[in-house]
């Protein structure tokens, strides 16, 4: 079964034709070491939440937008051996494709598919 890594961030408004080639960059990346797809989308309809929600989760400014992206493997183990080239690739590196939000208010995490109908 497939393997999925999710991300939330919040990217300053002003920052979204930044985020949109920084993430076209990265997906390049991913796919070249193995990824099968990457999904980005810029949330349109994410509400504030009275004891959890996106935004809170990510310390959501007035100015930002929650962004919530996935990255399809094939498989963990395709996924175990291309993550560290992904990370270890100079077009990736901050100093050539920075990152245009607080990375510190990124969450993520891997996740076995259960279900692809």
């Amino acid at each position: 079964m497939s393997y999925v890594d999710g991300f939330v961030a919040a990217v300053p408004n002003a920052n979204k034709t930044r985020y949109i080639e920084h993430a076209r960059s990265a997906a390049a990346v991913f796919r070249e070491h193995g990824a099968l797809q990457v999904v980005e989308c810029w949330g349109d309809d994410v509400p504030e939440g009275t004891l959890t929600s996106f935004p809170m989760a990510v310390q959501c400014q007035p100015d930002e937008t929650v962004v919530f992206s996935w990255i399809l493997w094939p498989s963990r183990s395709v996924r175990e051996a291309g993550m560290p080239k992904v990370m270890s690739d100079p077009r990736l590196q901050a100093d050539v494709n920075p990152m245009p939000f607080d990375g510190k208010r990124l969450i993520y995490g891997g996740f076995d598919m259960l279900l692809d109908e």
